[in-house]
């Protein structure tokens, strides 16, 4: 079965097609888990489970087209936050932070993007190369260089920044589990959310700001 991204989905927030898909989303959050059913998903959108099939072509490509859906936001933000009149290093802030929030707001993102990338057909894991990690790291080159051509950054390899930042995120909602048994944490609320960003930030910038734009920076 297709698995790949619709090419259209139908208008409007009531078609069956976006039912479905929220159905998907509350389920994962409710259970913060992506071993959802297709009688799951009926259930909880009032649909036929076999419009899953029709619109979608099989579950693993609802779970595509809803990763799809809730990336598209975040990668459409990419070029708008890149032509902004702003320094480099305030465009990189406002993304981390970007970043970090879309994972909170869709806590079933990173498990989706593992499952789609390894456990699926390599089909699927070429739509997801295409619309999330492809657009991210040719932005964090972009930004990067802009950065370096600027003054503002060290040369700094945009692949082991992408690994930096989206590990980062991915440890943080990916690996709670672990980390709660180990050391008694709980889960990521939105204070949690705001101290990572905050966090991040003082690493990530610590770590690739000329020693000009930091002192700038903490001036």
């Amino acid at each position: 079965m297709a698995t790949s991204v619709p090419n259209r989905l139908p208008a409007g927030k009531n078609s069956t097609a976006e039912k479905l898909l929220v159905a998907a989303s509350e389920l994962m959050i409710e259970r913060s888990s992506i071993e959802i059913s297709l009688s799951d998903i009926a259930q909880k959108s009032g649909a036929n489970a076999a419009l899953v099939k029709y619109h979608f072509g099989n579950k693993d490509g609802l779970l595509l087209a809803l990763l799809a859906r809730d990336a598209a936001t975040e990668m459409s933000n990419l070029e708008y936050l890149l032509a902004q009149p702003i320094t480099s290093t305030a465009k990189l802030k406002l993304h981390i932070g970007g970043i970090i929030r879309a994972y909170h707001r869709f806590p079933y993102m990173n498990r989706l993007i593992h499952y789609l990338l390894h456990e699926t057909s390599a089909s699927s894991a070429d739509e997801v190369s295409k619309f999330f990690v492809a657009p991210l790291l040719d932005f964090h080159r972009r930004l990067l260089a802009e950065g370096v051509s600027r003054g503002e950054f060290r040369p700094t390899d945009p692949v082991l920044f992408y690994t930096s930042l989206i590990g980062a995120c991915d440890h943080l909602f990916f690996g709670r589990h672990a980390m709660s048994r180990a050391t008694g944490v709980g889960p990521v609320t939105d204070d949690v959310c705001r101290q990572y960003i905050k966090h991040m930030e003082t690493l990530i910038c610590g770590g690739i700001l000329t020693q000009a734009e930091e002192a700038a920076a903490a001036g």
